[in-house]
């Protein structure tokens, strides 16, 4: 059964906040996640997949603690593969994703609500229980032994120690001391909540600009489409074209030239005369 997955730039789907985003997914699979971009490694998506179409997705196959690109790509290409078989023509930017741009995953998880709400009326199912889901599909793959992923992740974290251990030996004698661990540490939790603070703004101030690029194409195009009409060989000398016309090409946006036009198809010979009805 094909399902209906074409929403328009200016559908209602694209103008669903952050929170409320993130307030649905957390309430939907009960989670706690903080920012979208904690959503980029697919693992959500899958589940929220599975959710609306139960026994649709490999839960068992789904990475929940994906780090690296790696595994992230083996979720999306899991997902990918759950559409092909549901017939869900939405094209998944994976590259885009697992980079964790907050922009990016925020439409991502905006499209897929509007996805979930448009089967079965938005009707979750009651039995189904994301927790237990979840909990079950990660038995079944720590049963089937660790694979290449997590030794990659082990490896990383290895590097990470010793790159950890390094700096430490190189670092300033001043800061090895116990007053200077402390002041250190509370500074870089200080510089770190700044951060993460001014990133959430710059999140939803590009969202914002995003939204209104979008209402501003959408506009255009229209205006656009009545400035090709109005050039019809067959229509570009009626007083109501050039009306239109002057309204188009007013220069100065702060002097309404909509008199003008009325002025323009007012006078025009016979334009509201019995003959021209």
């Amino acid at each position: 059964m094909a399902a209906a997955a074409s929403f328009g730039l200016m559908d209602k789907a694209y103008f669903v906040g952050r929170g409320e985003i993130l307030s649905w997914v957390n309430a939907t699979l009960q989670l706690s996640l903080n920012k979208v971009e904690e959503a980029a490694s697919g693992a959500v998506q899958c589940q929220l997949l599975d959710m609306v179409h139960p026994g649709s997705v490999p839960m068992h196959k789904v990475n929940f603690d994906a780090k690296t690109e790696y595994d992230m790509i083996q979720n999306y290409k899991i997902l990918q593969d759950v559409f092909n078989k549901l017939r869900i023509g939405k094209n998944i930017e994976v590259n885009k994703l697992v980079k964790g741009r907050p922009l990016d995953n925020l439409e991502f998880l905006q499209w897929l609500k509007r996805y979930c709400d448009s089967v079965n009326g938005g009707i979750m199912n009651e039995n189904y229980n994301p927790v237990e889901r979840r909990s079950k599909g990660c038995k079944e793959r720590t049963h089937k032994g660790p694979n290449k992923s997590s030794k990659s992740l082990q490896a990383n974290r290895l590097s990470s120690a010793n790159s950890a251990d390094g700096g430490a030996l190189n670092s300033n004698t001043d800061l090895a001391s116990p007053v200077g661990k402390v002041c250190n540490a509370v500074n870089e939790e200080h510089y770190m909540e700044q951060i993460q603070q001014l990133s959430e703004k710059i999140a939803d101030l590009k969202v914002a600009v995003d939204n209104t690029e979008k209402e501003r194409d959408f506009y255009f195009s229209k205006l656009r489409d009545i400035e090709i009409l109005c050039q019809r060989p067959e229509l570009e000398h009626l007083p109501m074209t050039k009306g239109i016309r002057k309204i188009l090409y007013a220069a100065d946006a702060k002097d309404s030239s909509l008199p003008e036009a009325n002025e323009i198809i007012t006078r025009s010979p016979g334009m509201f005369s019995d003959e021209a009805e």
